[in-house]
């Protein structure tokens, strides 16, 4: 099931955590992407192209299982008009859409995909996308730390195979996935310790070490408030 469009394309994954926001704050702030893919109920809160949803339709359809949103889930499935990739075809979910199971595990040499989430990061992989932005993907939150949901770990595995295939990944600012919501001076262990705080700053020439004190003086020098290093040098843009 390859879709020859999403080669090389910038897509938006956007999952139901409250990093969510910040897919909201990317579009006022200019990014484009080709494709965005929401997770279960985001289906009916953004507009977006596919949706990525591996529950059984029947979950959410002939059960209360999935809690809170079930009552949406139920009034906008029948009538939905974009792929669902999920796991069983329901005739009452028209745009249902067999997710490539078979089809991703072996392109990915790898059988773990324990979230939602994950197979969303996987199907990207799988379609070999150029970047890849994941928003409301969050699993712990710092207020909350000693609960968490399962799955971070499943879809940090899936990132890391991106990022090695040459992938750009980001994440929304406020997650916790891949430690984005981390002060710049906590994300280096080891040289956190430092009285520098040194951190791998990402250049056109790679990752260079360098020195916080410098980077205060650079944002004090450009009237800067804040910089996003998750990214490159400009928000992404769809290519079409």
């Amino acid at each position: 099931m390859k879709i020859e469009s999403l080669k090389g394309a910038n897509v938006a994954l956007v999952a139901m955590g409250g990093s969510h926001l910040d897919f909201n704050y990317s579009q006022i702030n200019g990014y484009e992407y080709d494709e965005v893919w929401a997770i279960n109920a985001m289906l009916g809160i953004i507009e977006h192209d596919r949706v990525i949803m591996l529950d059984p339709p029947s979950r959410f359809l002939d059960t209360n299982d999935a809690g809170d949103m079930t009552k949406m889930m139920r009034e906008k499935l029948p009538v939905h008009d974009k792929p669902i990739y999920t796991c069983e075809l329901d005739e009452r979910v028209p745009s249902a859409v067999l997710y490539p199971i078979e089809e991703v595990a072996n392109f990915g040499n790898s059988n773990y995909l324990n979230n939602t989430t994950a197979f969303g990061v996987a199907f990207a992989y799988y379609q070999e996308v150029a970047h890849l932005d994941i928003y409301g993907a969050d699993f712990v939150y710092q207020e909350t730390t000693y609960a968490g949901e399962a799955g971070r770990g499943c879809t940090e595995y899936w990132i890391g195979k991106c990022t090695e295939k040459g992938m750009l990944v980001g994440c929304g600012n406020r997650s916790s996935l891949m430690d984005t919501c981390l002060p710049i001076t906590e994300k280096l262990y080891g040289y956190h310790r430092l009285p520098t705080t040194p951190f791998l700053r990402l250049t056109k020439d790679g990752y260079k070490l360098t020195n916080y004190d410098d980077l205060q003086k650079e944002m004090r020098k450009n009237n800067l408030e804040n910089i996003e290093w998750n990214r490159l040098f400009e928000p992404p843009k769809a290519k079409r």
